[in-house]
C-alpha cells in the first residue's frame, strides 16, 4: 500500500513521490502504484535509474521496502528528454565549473557496462543544450555506491589548473562514513601505504614506503552498540582509501562488501561526501559546498 503526498514543483524535473505504508518488494510496489503501465514499461524504468529510494537510486527488483520510506520516480522518457538530471542535482555552476550533489548508485564516468546513464554524460549533454561545442571534464571520482559534492570543470585548461594544483587549492574534502559497530576511541587517525592488487582491490601495505601514503582523520559524530557515524577528514585522497582505512580499524563501511561489511541495512553504501571546500581556479575565491548527512546514516547510528 502507498500513498501519494506530493509532485515537485515546476523547477524541478516531473516525480511522483510515494510514501511506503506496509513492506513490499519494489517491482510489485512500482507495478502497483504506476497501474497503467506494462511489467516491462516498469522494469525499464527501474533499469534507467529513474527510481530513488530515501537518498539513493534503486534499480533492484526485489529490493525490500519498509513502512515510512520514500519512493520518488520520474515520470516517462519524455521528462528525461526535457533535461533532467537523474541521481544528481546541480549545487553550483559558472563558466569555469559545475558542482554536483551525487546520490549513491549513479556512475560517475563510464564503464564498459554503462555509458550513458553517468553523471559525466548526463552533464556533457546539459552543457551542450547551451552550445553544442560545450564540454565538461572530470576532476576527480567519487565510487557509484558514494553520494555527495563533486566538482566538473567546464574548459580543459580549468581541469589542469585543479589537478595540478589538487593540494593547494583544496581547502577542505569532508566525508561522513556509517561503519559497523561502535567506535570507542572518538578521534584519531590512520597512516598506511596503499598498494592495489591485481583483482582492483586496494590494501594496506605492511611495508613502509611500499606503495601510496594516505592519511585518514577521523572523528565519531553519534554512536550506539551496533553503527558509528564518523566524519572523515582526507589529507590525501587515495583510491579507495577511506574503504581501505576503515576495514583497517575494525570497522568497515556499512554496505561495503569489498572491504569487509557483514551489513548492508540502508541499501547502499555508508559513505558520503559532505564538504568540499576550494580556491576558483579563475577568481581565486574561496568556495564551499554541503550535501546534507543521508538521513539513513542518522537514523541507523543514532
Amino acid at each position: 500500500m502507498a500513498s501519494k503526498y506530493h509532485s515537485k514543483n515546476k523547477q524541478q524535473p516531473k516525480s511522483l513521490q510515494f510514501k511506503v505504508e506496509e513492506a513490499s518488494e519494489l517491482l510489485p510496489f512500482l507495478i502497483k502504484v504506476m497501474s497503467n503501465r506494462s511489467r516491462n514499461s516498469v522494469k525499464s524504468i527501474l533499469a534507467r535509474g529513474q527510481v530513488t529510494v530515501d537518498d539513493h537510486i534503486e534499480t533492484k527488483y526485489n529490493y525490500a521496502l519498509h513502512p515510512g520510506q520514500k519512493v520518488t520516480i520520474l515520470k516517462n522518457k519524455a521528462a528525461i528528454k526535457q533535461n533532467v538530471l537523474i541521481g544528481m542535482s546541480i549545487l553550483y555552476e559558472d563558466d569555469a565549473v559545475i558542482v554536483i550533489n551525487k546520490e549513491a548508485g549513479l556512475l560517475a564516468i563510464a564503464t564498459e557496462k554503462e555509458k550513458k546513464q553517468t553523471a559525466y554524460h548526463q552533464l556533457m549533454e546539459y552543457v551542450r543544450q547551451e552550445d553544442p561545442d560545450n564540454r565538461i571534464f572530470v576532476v576527480h571520482r567519487l565510487d557509484k555506491g558514494t553520494s555527495g559534492v563533486m566538482l566538473f570543470a567546464k574548459q580543459k585548461e580549468v581541469k589542469q589548473t585543479l589537478q595540478n594544483n589538487w593540494k593547494r587549492v583544496v581547502k577542505e574534502r569532508t566525508y561522513v562514513a556509517l561503519v559497523e559497530g561502535e567506535v570507542t576511541k572518538q578521534d584519531g587517525y590512520i597512516s598506511s601505504w596503499l598498494k592495489e592488487s591485481k583483482a582492483h582491490r586496494v590494501y594496506s601495505s605492511p611495508i613502509k614506503n611500499d606503495g601510496q601514503l594516505a592519511i585518514t582523520r577521523y572523528k565519531v559524530m553519534q554512536s550506539n552498540e551496533d553503527f558509528s557515524l564518523l566524519e572523515v577528514k582526507l589529507e590525501t585522497g587515495r583510491k579507495n582509501q577511506i574503504r581501505v582505512h576503515m576495514e583497517d580499524l575494525g570497522h568497515p563501511i556499512v554496505g561495503d562488501k569489498k572491504y569487509g561489511s557483514k551489513h548492508n541495512v540502508i541499501g547502499r553504501l555508508g559513505l558520503h561526501a559532505k564538504v568540499l571546500s576550494f580556491q576558483h581556479p579563475t577568481t581565486g575565491q574561496l568556495l564551499l559546498f554541503q550535501a546534507d548527512v543521508p538521513k539513513s546514516f542518522l537514523k541507523k547510528s543514532k
